[in-house]
């Protein structure tokens, strides 16, 4: 089991935008359960859908009407609204008893409850964070405005997948532009803040 719920960076010039969000998920209606809103701790609603293969997770383990740290990528739609695909729960405690509980084997139940004593529910990074990494396309340090390209790995069943741009508040020179970058970010209500950030180096155009 890995200790941490974004996986650790593998490539250099790696690709990802990746988070987490404390809240309840609320469906649109029980007939769409895959779309609905996150709504966290001050009581700020986010647009969300959760993706296929987290659905079944969320309706058979989870309970609904409790917070849980959700695992999201984050899209926006417009400057002002962030929208989160939902990929999964970062609950170890939750998951792992529920597991047990399907076990017969007394050893296997002892190795796994040692297991789950050294992952801990919460991130050291905190509710909120997201790990963002792509090429910055527009910097505004004066109105503290950021625009990254992300580029998605190709699907396995061969579809075709294009990249997208995030929007995201905080300050970065222009002599950063077409440079790949590496950012920490917080998010606050429905916006996104740079924390800190490591600038990897020029992005080469394609030809």
């Amino acid at each position: 089991m890995r200790d941490h719920p974004i996986p650790p960076v593998t490539e250099l010039l790696q690709y990802r935008a990746i988070g987490v969000v404390r809240g309840r998920y609320l469906p649109e209606a029980p007939e769409c359960f895959s779309r609905g809103l996150i709504v966290d701790e001050n009581g700020e609603e986010i647009e969300a859908v959760v993706l296929g293969r987290a659905i079944s997770l969320i309706k058979r383990r989870l309970k609904a009407d409790a917070p849980h740290l959700w695992v999201v990528y984050p899209r926006c739609r417009d400057e002002e609204h962030l929208h989160l695909q939902i990929s999964g729960i970062w609950e170890p405690s939750t998951l792992t008893n529920v597991s047990n509980t399907k076990k017969t084997n007394k050893k296997a139940d002892e190795n796994e409850d040692k297991l789950i004593e050294s992952v801990s529910d919460q991130v050291k990074e905190g509710d909120d964070y997201f790990s963002i990494r792509g090429e910055l396309i527009y910097t505004k340090p004066e109105t503290k405005d950021l625009v990254l390209r992300i580029r998605q790995k190709p699907k396995k069943n061969g579809k075709k997948t294009f990249p997208f741009k995030l929007h995201l508040k905080g300050e970065l020179s222009l002599d950063f532009l077409r440079h790949f970058v590496s950012l920490d970010v917080r998010r606050m209500g429905q916006k996104l803040y740079l924390e800190d950030n490591e600038v990897i180096g020029p992005v080469k155009a394609k030809k």
